[in-house]
């Protein structure tokens, strides 16, 4: 269900985004309200409290974000509120934010590596991913993986480039435990 509303709303507001011709402006504004919605715990706090009905619930969130953000965003804001969907408002900013990067050809890598990478080996990846992939821009997130011992690991979506060692032994290991079992079942 939830993955339902997330898709529901934030297609719609993508659509409204590409038809106004303001993606830029609420990328960055839902950008912007997808980060206190992961930080923010007292409006959490205040928008699942019980005792609070939605139209106070509403009101708060119009106050908070009023001439922060456009009006759409707001409305589909207090959409959510008023259907009962605050749980899901960080998922549909989310999927928002995947749809607008995907429209402008922004891809986002995951590379993880043994060490801490130079600024010019980033460069050097981040230039090969530009060359072989269709993205025009990436949104580089690296981080340190001890247990790889070497080589790297980059994730781009759905798709993952594993060139570890870490990887290749596990591949080696059961190459060779196939082997063990053939030689096994051959005995007599």
């Amino acid at each position: 269900m939830a993955k339902l509303v997330s898709k529901t709303y934030g297609d719609a507001l993508f659509e409204l985004a590409v038809e106004s011709g303001h993606v830029d402006g609420m990328l960055e504004e839902a950008r912007g309200i997808q980060q206190i919605l992961q930080t923010g715990d007292e409006l959490s706090k205040l928008m699942n409290h019980p005792k609070i009905v939605k139209e106070e619930k509403i009101e708060i969130l119009e106050q908070i974000f009023k001439g922060r953000a456009c009006d759409e965003i707001i409305g589909l804001m207090r959409m959510l509120v008023s259907k009962g969907h605050y749980g899901e408002m960080e998922s549909v900013f989310t999927y928002f934010i995947e749809q607008v990067k995907e429209y402008k050809n922004i891809g986002t890598a995951y590379v993880s590596a043994p060490m801490p990478l130079s600024d010019s080996q980033k460069g050097q990846i981040r230039q090969r991913l530009l060359e072989t992939t269709k993205y025009v821009e990436f949104e580089m997130h690296y981080s340190v993986d001890e247990s790889l011992i070497g080589g790297m690991v980059i994730r781009i979506g759905d798709r993952v480039v594993d060139s570890s060692v870490k990887h290749k032994l596990q591949s080696l290991t059961r190459e060779l435990s196939k082997i063990q079992l053939k030689v096994g079942e051959c005995a007599p």
